[in-house]
């Protein structure tokens, strides 16, 4: 698709140049700062795998995960989940083991530390909110080792977990019990003048094991840009030894409509340098791993 019939626009930030014609400066590049800001979140993932030691367990998401629903007596029990106001009414468990195995979709182990169920529990808390300040705290009564499926960067695993019962629910609760010295955790810069979080996020990924071409899914408008309203979507990859970028770039129907807020679930395929291989996929805007699907 020729840029100068339709010119992306880069979702939330301004377009920063046109197309060049003779005799005119050089057009400024509108993907020169989401290229920047690329780099910028390789070199954090790059530290991060870094100190984990190099671990390959990138999951994605939380690492909690409720079981079952919540009865309509226990309405309230959501609000206490989400601002961490879980406490043990007895002694927890530790391991049984000092190590366990997560297990991923195409058979590859790894060995992993474990912490006890009381550790995990504190993890639990400490990803929650807070801010519930009338919220009555959920009462755990047991835990047991088990495992969950946890996505990661490499496709879903299996991985040890510890399983929680609650106190007047039958709904559970379950904690990844890996040591966190054996997880790779991003943490997004903050968000101001250097750290503009521009772009538009990917939500997840497909490829193949031994293809190079990799499709993201993300949200944009629904229709093509041949329709009012509409846009068509391009894919870039900015990519290291450890990790791949994806920039989505907009092509709209026209610069100034008047758009109904209506998002729709779109994808674009980007070609990169070689196979993924066990390379995680980032988002643009904060620098996050993504969900990885592997087919064939």
């Amino acid at each position: 698709m020729s840029r100068c019939r339709a010119l992306p626009w880069i979702t939330v930030a301004a377009l920063l140049g046109g197309c060049g014609s003779a005799g005119n400066s050089p057009a400024v590049d509108p993907l020169d700062g989401l290229r920047q800001q690329a780099g910028g979140a390789l070199s954090r993932y790059d530290r991060a795998v870094r100190a984990a030691g190099g671990a390959p367990f990138v999951p994605v998401g939380e690492l909690t995960r409720q079981l079952g629903d919540w009865e309509p007596a226990n309405g309230s029990y959501k609000e206490s989940l989400s601002a961490g106001r879980v406490e043990a009414a007895s002694t927890l468990p530790v391991a049984p083991q000092q190590a366990g195995t997560i297990v991923w979709a195409n058979g590859i182990r790894q060995d992993v530390p474990l912490i006890s169920a009381d550790e995990a529990l504190a993890k639990l808390r400490a990803a929650g909110t807070g801010d519930c300040s009338g919220c009555a705290p959920l009462k755990l009564t047991g835990a047991r080792l088990t495992t969950m499926t946890v996505p990661t960067t490499r496709g879903p695993a299996t991985a040890p977990a510890w399983e929680y019962t609650l106190d007047g629910t039958t709904v559970r609760l379950a904690r990844v019990a890996v040591d966190p010295s054996a997880i790779v955790r991003v943490t997004p810069p903050p968000r101001d003048a250097d750290h503009p979080h521009a772009g538009l996020a990917i939500e997840s990924a497909t490829t193949t094991m031994a293809g190079s071409e990799l499709t993201v899914t993300f949200t944009g408008v629904p229709g093509p840009s041949s329709k009012p309203c509409g846009a068509d979507y391009e894919a870039e990859a900015v990519e290291s030894d450890l990790a791949v970028v994806v920039i989505v770039i907009e092509y709209r129907h026209a610069k100034d409509e008047a758009c109904p807020a209506i998002g729709a679930q779109r994808n674009a395929t980007v070609k990169l340098s070689r196979p993924l291989g066990e390379r995680a996929v980032l988002e643009v805007t904060q620098g996050v791993p993504v969900a990885l699907t592997i087919t064939g």
